[in-house]
């Protein structure tokens, strides 16, 4: 036995778990508008805090502590003040910025309500869906992805398919298959005003919740988001179908896929985009990235797809294994259109 490795492994963890607690203390920021109440506000004291977001004094001043503590706020020792620099703010305050952890946060809540139910998972073999889980899970992984979406789809993705965005410049029929609460979906409309768009999902809370954001966005009047499994929506031809971070998930993601190939226009596209992954395991030992994935990919995707009996892809499944499926879904043409550090971008034509 190793004495200093012990040492040094006991301070990875014990560092691990410290920073488990601060992510709950910062997720109740999020959710009490603790954040938003700061953000901009200047320094402020336990009392003025208190004041400005009608929360108990007491609570307000161990937390500020925590938090600085945590170095997510600045604290002034001579006046007792606190105060979230601009650029945190950016971080836990602000829903539009490309930097914004709100939803993460909100995820990582839902996942530790779901902790007893994935235990017992392990211990049969059965799976957890979807609707299953805390309803946090479903607002979370919206504002989540928001981020990079509104930042990638239209100025990174699309461009990188062959063709894609002249032909949903000239006007186009669109389908989101898994679209959840249609941020992808919405942000294509508003994109392309000349195009129409299908977004379907079976979790019929999230429908809603998407009808509800494309009436808010002034896009409904082309965009339809109705209930329905990844292989039973609506028949037509599409020229453009898109699985944003959903196919994994899935119990029969070949199934999936072979149905939107067979709904293909002539010429069309599929736009697989996935959570980045190497092919190998080896190639991500010491990612954050992949370590958060594969902590979701247990806890959430994984489990949603043995619900469905289905072949559990998981979320680190990598470039190969989703050639595979969409090679054994039929499509002739596969290829890596763009790789980032969180995502895989794939296009696959019939």
């Amino acid at each position: 036995m190793n004495v200093e490795k012990v040492t040094e492994f006991f301070m990875k963890i014990a560092d691990e778990r410290a920073g488990a607690s601060a992510v709950l203390l910062t997720y109740l920021g999020d959710k009490l508008g603790i954040w938003s109440a700061m953000a901009g506000a200047g320094p402020v004291d336990s009392a003025e805090l208190a004041a400005r977001t009608g929360l108990a004094e007491r609570y307000l001043r161990e937390w500020l502590a925590g938090q600085a503590v945590a170095g997510h706020v600045t604290y002034d020792a001579a006046t007792g003040r606190f105060e979230l620099p601009a650029e945190h703010a950016a971080v836990l305050a602000d829903e539009s910025s490309l930097a914004f952890q709100g939803g993460g946060l909100e995820g990582a809540a839902a996942q530790w309500m779901a902790a007893d139910k994935i235990a017992d998972a392990f211990r049969t073999g059965a799976g957890v869906a979807w609707h299953d889980h805390d309803p946090r899970m479903f607002s979370a992984t919206a504002r989540f992805f928001g981020p990079l979406y509104r930042s990638s789809v239209v100025d990174q993705w699309l461009p990188a398919l062959d063709g894609v965005v002249d032909r949903l410049r000239d006007g186009a029929h669109v389908l989101d298959v898994g679209c959840g609460h249609g941020t992808s979906t919405i942000l294509m409309a508003q994109a392309f005003p000349q195009c129409q768009f299908l977004g379907v999902d079976y979790h019929e809370e999230s429908v809603l919740a998407a009808r509800e954001a494309a009436a808010k966005a002034g896009v409904d009047d082309r965009v339809e988001f109705v209930v329905a499994e990844a292989d039973a929506y609506p028949a037509g031809e599409w020229d453009l179908i898109c699985f944003f971070d959903a196919l994994h998930d899935m119990g029969d993601p070949v199934g999936a896929a072979a149905g939107a190939r067979a709904s293909l226009a002539p010429g069309g596209a599929v736009m697989l985009i996935e959570p980045f992954a190497a092919d190998r395991l080896e190639d991500s030992i010491g990612s954050p990235v992949a370590l958060a994935y594969y902590t979701a990919s247990t806890m959430v995707c994984v489990p949603n797809s043995l619900a469905q009996h289905g072949t559990a892809l998981g979320a680190q499944a990598g470039p190969e294994q989703l050639t595979e499926v969409l090679k054994a879904a039929g499509f002739g043409t596969v290829r890596r259109a763009l790789e980032t550090e969180y995502n895989l971008v794939l296009e696959a034509r019939a």
